[in-house]
């Protein structure tokens, strides 16, 4: 198989010291590859928060090691982490972090406008980013106005203006609705196969079944990777 876009080789997470201390993680091996969505599932509190703030560069694994592009993380420092999240990590979150004042366009170019990208380069991309989850003809309508549908397939264009090749998912349709979750869900599966981006959805919701290529299920702090049940995916369909 090609080589991870991002990895997590034996990563776990003990938070506290000594007699405080709590395991959240325990050692797990992830792999997230281009072209594929990964769904990780999980009840609350089973570790699975956890697993993705590792991934995400937030939160620093007690054991093990994150590689980005076959890079190790090891000994990069804070800024160099922040610029890694910045340049090749996209998020998507349950609440949609839009600025309400602002359009669509301007929602969608703001991590541009932190990189120092011109202004010209910054409108275009975030158009294409727009078109991309067809919300071209919506650019300049105010956050605030759109339907949550349309909302988060603005915070997935602002995910993906940065060109990352990692984008990763916290509760994407947990706002939604059934028809409006499973077009978000569609987004993001053109987005893994026709961009070649790694995707990666943490969730509850067994809707999201459907369009997993592979599949890890965490409990109580262990994350193990399980066959994709296709009468689930049906029945999530």
């Amino acid at each position: 198989m090609k080589n991870p876009a991002l990895e997590g080789i034996g990563i776990g997470k003990v938070f506290g010291k000594d007699g405080l201390a709590v395991r959240a993680l325990h050692p797990t091996h992830v792999a997230l590859y281009r072209g594929q969505v990964l769904v990780i599932m999980g009840p609350s509190g089973s570790g699975k928060t956890t697993l993705i703030s590792i991934l995400s560069l937030v939160l620093t694994p007690t054991e093990g090691e994150v590689r980005v592009d076959g890079q190790s993380l090891r000994n990069v420092s804070s800024d160099g982490l922040a610029k890694l999240r910045r340049d090749k990590v996209g998020f998507i979150f349950q609440q949609f972090n839009l600025l309400a004042g602002l359009s669509a366009l301007e929602n969608v170019a703001i991590p541009l406008l932190l990189r120092g990208t011109a202004a010209k380069e910054r409108v275009a991309r975030a158009k294409c980013a727009l078109d991309l989850v067809s919300m071209g003809d919506r650019a300049n309508a105010k956050s605030r106005l759109l339907s949550g549908g349309q909302q988060q397939r603005v915070a997935i264009a602002r995910a993906l203006v940065a060109d990352a090749g990692v984008l990763l998912c916290d509760e994407p349709t947990a706002s939604l609705d059934g028809q409006t979750g499973r077009s978000v869900l569609d987004i993001l599966q053109r987005i893994a196969r026709d961009s070649n981006r790694a995707v990666a959805i943490v969730t509850h919701d067994e809707r999201v079944l459907r369009i997993a290529d592979r599949l890890i299920r965490v409990e109580d702090g262990h994350a193990e990777e399980s066959e994709v049940d296709e009468l689930a995916k049906r029945r999530s369909a």
